[in-house]
């Protein structure tokens, strides 16, 4: 009976600290997708706004802290580039949340399971 009563502390203790850090992971994700999203637009309106410029058009791309000529063709090639590795970035966040919530989820059901053990035991008693 002590021991089914020491399990059910220890449980609930454990779920406890998994669920702030599952939250605070969750947060984070939460915090990078909103970036990565920022991202994304960043990308969008700059190809947007260059949409109407001529091929002998000079652009500069940046690299790093530098910006480096190129042309038109390659700046919108390497913007789609950008924002695809965004899209695969948000997949990426996506399907962690999905996990943590799945983790989550699991050891909620764990929990229960073991207060109605210890329900059953109380009343077999």
């Amino acid at each position: 009976m002590e021991q089914m009563d020491l399990e059910l502390k220890k449980a609930f203790t454990e779920m406890q600290v998994n669920k702030i850090e599952t939250t605070k992971k969750m947060n984070m994700i939460d915090m990078k997708c909103d970036m990565v999203k920022t991202g994304k637009q960043k990308y969008k309106l700059t190809e947007k706004g260059t949409s109407d410029l001529t091929d002998n058009t000079r652009v500069y791309i940046s690299v790093g802290r530098m910006f480096v000529l190129t042309s038109v063709q390659d700046m919108r090639s390497e913007l789609k580039a950008r924002q695809d590795k965004c899209d695969k970035a948000l997949e990426l966040l996506n399907q962690k949340k999905e996990f943590l919530l799945k983790s989550l989820k699991e050891q909620e059901d764990v929990l229960r399971e073991l207060v109605q053990q210890r329900k059953e035991a109380d009343i077999s008693k």
